[in-house]
């Protein structure tokens, strides 16, 4: 039985208890919240004890899992690390790169399990083309939300478009070279609205569009490669591939298109996406890393490297003179 205790019980942390609940294996020792109205209605809701501190529930546990506010991501992971406890801690890892170097020097000394909350790895659009062979040459990505207050405590890089850094660079197999970006702040005191582009060494140009200050929500992303063009819409959980030269394949349809060199066969197919729960899956896969002695899928040296490609988009815009 793993022993899990829960920082954090917000808006986010609620949907980590109610996944918790449902998987066999898990016992849910307790939770800490330093928010009394919340914590008290979480302990009479679910029925789970309420700890006074964060030291004496990790303490008692096998494993946490932090959704605490990103400002206090870097204490608890720290103080869990060194009890010898496995880690599962919401996106971004914590605030800084070099809060980060400091949590991956000590997880991977210490042999604790650790996964950072990027839920977008489990989305089930993702899912059914993520091993498809990708090889992007260019991506064009855009993630919009509408205003919503929760979270705002950091810039929308950090917020939003730092799912898609991590996305990114868990398909482009290759250094960042160049970045370029702007932002404006129009509601907050950090940017609301930006736009990135990173180039790598491999030649691949990736283009990300974020806003929490849309009027719709849109959470998109189009790889072109040599031989195929792959969208992956994450609201709506779609896949599709457009692709030349698939061969038979009963569920694709093809047309012909004239070139230069000839008739070209393009093959449209829709890969089956089967729908789940991706919080619960992120869920699981941190607790099959534990009893199996596994890297867990999005480890911390993934969660550095996302959030160092966001602080340098942040670096790139403060230079260029943010927009207000």
């Amino acid at each position: 039985m793993l022993r899990i205790g829960v920082l954090g019980v917000g808006h986010l942390g609620k949907f980590h208890l109610n996944n918790w609940k449902e998987i066999p294996g898990v016992e849910l020792v307790g939770f800490f919240d330093p928010n009394d109205e919340q914590a008290i209605a979480v302990a009479e809701n679910y029925g789970i004890k309420r700890f006074s501190d964060p030291e004496s529930l990790i303490l008692n546990c096998d494993a946490v899992d932090i959704v605490a506010p990103t400002d206090h991501h870097f204490s608890i992971c720290e103080l869990a690390i060194r009890s010898g406890k496995h880690v599962f801690v919401e996106k971004p890892i914590c605030e800084t790169p070099e809060q980060a170097r400091t949590l991956v020097k000590l997880a991977q000394e210490s042999g604790i399990k650790f996964q950072v909350g990027h839920v977008e790895r489990f989305n089930p659009a993702f899912m059914a083309v993520k091993d498809l062979g990708l090889q992007p040459l260019f991506i064009e990505v855009h993630r919009l939300a509408q205003f919503n207050p929760r979270g705002t405590e950091v810039s929308v890089i950090l917020d939003l478009m730092i799912h898609d850094i991590d996305i990114i660079l868990s398909l482009v197999k290759s250094d960042v070279r160049t970045i370029s970006a702007s932002g404006v702040a129009v509601l907050t005191d950090t940017p609301d609205i930006a736009n990135a582009r990173i180039e790598f060494d491999n030649g691949c140009v990736a283009n990300l569009t974020s806003s929490r200050i849309s009027m719709k929500k849109m959470r998109k992303m189009r790889l072109f490669q040599k031989d195929a063009y792959i969208g992956i819409d994450f609201l709506d959980k779609k896949a599709e591939v457009i692709q030349m030269d698939l061969g038979e394949d009963p569920n694709a349809f093809t047309f012909e298109i004239p070139t230069p060199t000839g008739h070209k066969t393009i093959a449209i197919r829709n890969p089956q996406v089967q729908d789940h729960n991706a919080i619960k899956e992120e869920l699981l896969a941190f607790k099959y890393s534990i009893e199996h002695n596994t890297r867990t899928i999005v480890n911390e040296t993934d969660g550095l490297l996302a959030l160092d490609v966001a602080h340098r988009i942040l670096e790139r815009i403060a230079k260029n003179g943010m927009h207000e």
